[in-house]
């Protein structure tokens, strides 16, 4: 029996032609990373390839790696086997990989959303045979609102705290989410402040060549009432902390997909929740891979069972595999000492 051209082991997704992993999550010799989240690129391996916005992120999260970055459409081949990066439209940087051998294509989504959000370069269809593919929000209930939409609440929300003395603090993931968020603000209602590990997100983009919004990032000497006729944009892991009382009263705004669902924003102790992913919603999953023309699809994170068994009753040869993937970015960034003040 022909052994495939991408396998699943205890170490990632393995190309044995190729002698490389893609997202692995042990050290492995040589490393195919879609994107800068910490549960796909992880420290320790010997050589690194990515896109090249996501060179300066992987330093600043990583260290002084080994690193070899390309552009979107750029082939280079190992050990014989064609490697080739495609957006994925889910953060600045973030990369579909499609490996090819002898005819034979397969594609690794790592995360993606199909929505063009006008920061990142916008999700690209990439034909294969076999797709792997994400499906954190494959569930009929997770269907997003246009972008447009969303944000037209956030700065209404912001304008509305602004003209009640109220401090303004939104939440989301240092990398994706708070660009997407500085990105589209009203920025005629007032400046933009950040939390350390924002900023240092920031600027590790604008040192690749990323054009962002002004952002002031907030430090002790920072005037504290200046900084409430702002917007305060944090990292999950600030939530219930000093730092983040020390702006009180405020209104504090939680983004994410998860607000789709009834009791997530009282979990997380919001006062508004802002349905807004970085991830392909029900239609947006079941639409990109129907693109791929693919002969078989395998879920890697997120509702798995239940989606593979929805699309192999339509039609599509789905399999589910367990992955390292899909857990919580900002657990894992706590892990790795990446908070600041």
């Amino acid at each position: 029996m022909k052994k495939p051209l991408l396998e699943f082991t205890d170490r990632g997704i393995y190309c044995d032609k190729g002698k490389f992993y893609i997202d692995p999550w042990k050290p492995v010799d040589d490393a195919v990373i879609t994107h800068a989240h910490a549960d796909h690129a992880y420290w320790g391996h010997k050589r690194y390839l990515a896109h090249h916005l996501s060179r300066e992120v992987l330093y600043y999260r990583l260290g002084e790696i080994n690193l070899q970055t390309i552009e979107y459409g750029e082939t280079i081949t190992k050990n014989g086997v064609e490697v080739t990066l495609f957006p994925a439209g889910h953060v600045i940087g973030s990369a579909q990989v499609r490996v090819v051998s002898q005819g034979e294509a397969w594609v690794v989504s790592g995360d993606y959303k199909v929505e063009d959000d006008g920061v990142c370069t916008p999700f690209e269809s990439v034909p294969c045979h076999h797709f792997i593919s994400e499906c954190t929000f494959g569930m009929p209930v997770y269907k997003w609102k246009p972008q447009l939409q969303v944000f037209n609440e956030v700065n209404s929300w912001w304008r509305h705290n602004v003209e009640h003395n109220l401090a303004t603090v939104i939440v989301g993931y240092s990398l994706g989410k708070a660009q997407r968020i500085l990105q589209n603000l009203d920025l005629t209602i007032g400046k933009v402040y950040t939390h350390g590990v924002i900023e240092n997100t920031c600027e590790a983009l604008r040192r690749n060549g990323v054009v962002l919004h002004p952002t002031e990032r907030i430090i002790p000497e920072s005037n504290k009432e200046e900084v409430r006729k702002g917007i305060i944009i944090a990292p999950p892991s600030s939530v219930g902390t000093p730092w983040m009382r020390k702006f009180q009263p405020y209104s504090f705004g939680y983004c994410s997909g998860w607000m789709a669902i009834r009791g997530a924003k009282r979990r997380r102790a919001a006062d508004r929740g802002f349905v807004l992913s970085d991830h392909a919603d029900w239609d947006g999953l079941i639409s990109a891979i129907d693109a791929t023309g693919c002969e078989k699809v395998y879920l890697t994170h997120g509702y798995t069972a239940s989606f593979s068994r929805y699309l192999n009753t339509i039609g599509f040869d789905a399999h589910e595999v367990h992955t390292l993937y899909g857990a919580e970015e900002e657990e894992l960034i706590e892990q790795a000492g990446d908070i600041t003040a």
